[in-house]
């Protein structure tokens, strides 16, 4: 079997393929480590919450770290499906139906940022005859640059198939006016090595420093945690308070603090 057949993008448009793809622990996992570090790739203000697009953003899993950085998002993905997965979870941000491939339909100067985690490599595709791969990249790349508040960036986790398709992904988004180019972490590593494409809007940046080998932590879950700099044990008392403050602060309906919150109950027999 060739390694072209095994990818997703080559069995069936994105929408019919997230239907049926299931997430495992270990798929959680990474997608959790490709967005904290997409996040980080972003070079946000640590003094102020921002507003953020997730592009592709599926069931809702990179929102879950946008939120707990302490980050609105906006979510767009053209799968159903998945945004119902992310409905169900009560994701905290907004969740739009639509197809990246007809572009960003949002104001200019929206978005304090953007991050992809491996959506963008789909626009690739000629899913239908009406397809053109060039133009539908640039309509994205293009109404994204509008929807970007000026100086911001826009860091995309890509899986490309060859050369040839991150020729033509980073020149399309050249010719819509962003700058910037690739970081590639664990270059050398075979399992551990990750694409991001870092775009800068209307302000020429340096490219962040790449992640080598020996920073590679063995156990992930556990250096996430102990890097956390502070922050609540996820899903224990505190993370639970802060995670209902923020929906307060959104405007949602959320139950009365008891004494009770965040303790865990007796199995039941």
């Amino acid at each position: 079997m060739s390694s072209n057949s095994r990818r997703p993008e080559h069995t069936a448009p994105p929408e019919v393929v997230s239907n049926i793809v299931k997430m495992n622990s270990r798929m959680i996992e990474i997608q959790s480590q490709m967005s904290e570090r997409a996040v980080e790739l972003l070079n946000l203000p640590e003094d102020q919450p921002c507003f953020l697009l997730d592009v592709g953003c599926g069931s809702g899993l990179s929102g879950d770290y946008l939120s707990e950085e302490g980050h609105f998002w906006l979510g767009v993905d053209i799968s159903t499906a998945m945004l119902d997965v992310a409905l169900d979870r009560e994701v905290e941000g907004d969740l739009i139906l639509g197809d990246m491939g007809h572009g960003m339909p949002f104001r200019p100067g929206t978005f304090d940022g953007c991050i992809s985690i491996s959506a963008l490599q789909w626009l690739c595709n000629a899913d239908k005859k009406s397809y053109s791969p060039p133009k539908r990249l640039y309509t994205f790349f293009s109404t994204l640059y509008s929807s970007l508040a000026r100086g911001a960036r826009a860091i995309f986790q890509i899986y490309p198939e060859n050369s040839e398709q991150l020729e033509l992904i980073t020149a399309q988004a050249m010719k819509a006016g962003f700058t910037g180019g690739m970081v590639v972490d664990y270059p050398n590593s075979t399992k551990a090595k990750k694409l991001f494409l870092c775009l800068f809007a209307g302000v020429s940046g340096v490219l962040p420093k790449v992640l080598i080998p020996s920073q590679i932590c063995p156990f992930p879950s556990r250096c996430r945690y102990k890097n956390m700099k502070g922050k609540s044990a996820k899903k224990g008392k505190d993370w639970i308070l802060e995670k209902k403050e923020r929906r307060r602060r959104q405007g949602r309906e959320v139950r009365a603090d008891t004494k009770y919150t965040g303790r865990k109950r007796k199995p039941r027999f």
